[in-house]
């Protein structure tokens, strides 16, 4: 009996040529691995292609409800975007895939995962820490790091090996926009991305959303409602979340919702320009934070701002699985108890605006908030607190003419 390797499989030209070279290389019995994350159409015809190439088997694991609540949720809730920009799309379904990947693992007794992640990239590190988390004992393989016995450097070089192993499919040499597709984003590098000076060339990049200048003229109002934090519905027909996100992906990519143009700073060191397409995330996004402002008190959407810029680092760089993240999410939890309500807006050619936010947990007093003299506040209060929030001011600016006076006198 061969000893058993689960390959992360996607069906592109990498990971086909790396079933043959892992025979090759290590004698592996290849076992195939498609995570379903929401990639769609790629997924079709992924069995013969992997058998094809000499896997002896595939699993294709649907873990597209996993991916929303499990992974998607929580980071809307901290509202987790790394570097103020990016939703992390692909950052955030890394840790299910490992630990699909692990759980596949276990279950064909292997003694090695392998993917296809270049060295210069992020995923490499998300992958890899997942699976060290969830399954210490099991070896990883990185081809693209093995360059001593990994010896293919382009495009053609796979086409080339993949035909000398009687593989001959339908992938081009072509240079073309380096994509991650899922649920919630597709990601897109590559090209004239890779100079930041030029401008991205929308009409060829853009897959899931229309240019904003071409959207319609005409704004639609959406209507969402949430529970504790949890979305519930779009337009008063209650979903699952992964609906609810697809259902958001029609309305934003219609309208020209979530298009952002980023220089990021990778994990490895190095800066990376992407172009990333969240129209439904953008969305989720926004409502929620709209919501928020009505129920958090001040000082505990301070604190939740800053965790939630720490999750997007902690998921951002592949750990996911340690206490770290865990306390994050608890806290973050915490602050979702009264986060349920209605909050309605409309999109407009690339805009989310606000129509209206109401909830039954709401901190906003109209009779505090008015000019109109009410009950809970009198203005001659502000006297008091004006002087003592401003000692610390006063005493400074009493203590430094003082100074300035002694100085003067000598």
């Amino acid at each position: 009996m061969k000893e058993k390797v689960v390959l992360a499989y996607s069906g592109g030209l990498d990971t086909t040529a790396i079933i043959p070279w892992l025979k090759e290389t290590f004698d592996y019995e290849v076992i195939c691995c498609c995570i379903n994350v929401g990639q769609g159409e790629e997924l079709n015809g992924l069995e013969e292609r992997a058998k094809m190439s000499g896997a002896s088997k595939l699993y294709i694991e649907d873990i597209v409800d996993e991916f929303c609540e499990d992974y998607i949720v929580p980071c809307v809730q901290a509202n987790a975007i790394y570097e103020n920009k990016y939703l992390l799309g692909t950052s955030m379904a890394r840790p299910g895939i490992a630990k699909k990947l692990v759980e596949i693992a276990r279950k064909e007794n292997a003694v090695a995962i392998c993917h296809g992640a270049t060295g210069k990239g992020n995923d490499q590190i998300r992958f890899e820490l997942g699976i060290k988390a969830l399954a210490p004992d099991i070896k990883i393989i990185a081809p693209w790091r093995m360059t001593d016995v990994w010896k293919m450097q382009s495009r053609q070089d796979e086409i080339d090996f993949c035909k000398a192993h009687g593989i001959d499919l339908p992938f081009s040499a072509d240079s073309s926009y380096s994509r991650d597709r899922n649920l919630w984003h597709i990601s897109h590098e590559g090209l004239e991305l890779e100079d930041p000076s030029l401008e991205p060339n929308y009409n060829h990049v853009l897959v899931l959303t229309t240019p904003p200048e071409k959207a319609p003229d005409k704004p639609e109002y959406v209507t969402m409602t949430f529970e504790k934090g949890v979305p519930t519905s779009v337009n008063g027909k209650e979903m699952k979340v992964a609906d609810i996100i697809r259902t958001l992906n029609e309305l934003g990519g219609k309208h020209g919702i979530g298009i952002v143009d980023i220089v990021e700073n990778r994990v490895v060191g190095m800066k990376s320009r992407g172009v990333y397409e969240t129209p439904g995330g953008t969305i989720l996004m926004e409502a929620h934070q709209q919501l928020e402002e009505l129920v958090l008190d001040r000082a505990t959407a301070e604190v939740k701002k800053e965790m939630g810029n720490k999750l997007a680092q902690v998921c951002y760089e592949g750990k996911w699985f340690t206490p770290l993240r865990e306390a994050i999410q608890a806290f973050v939890e915490s602050t979702q108890e009264y986060v349920t309500g209605e909050v309605k807006f409309k999109l407009y050619k690339g805009n989310i605006i606000k129509a209206g936010t109401t909830s039954p947990y709401s901190l906003y007093s109209e009779s505090l908030a008015s000019f109109t003299t009410g009950d809970l506040y009198d203005h001659h209060d502000a006297d008091g607190f004006i002087t003592l929030f401003g000692l610390p001011l006063k005493v400074r600016a009493m203590k430094m003419a003082e100074v300035a006076n002694k100085n003067a006198d000598k």
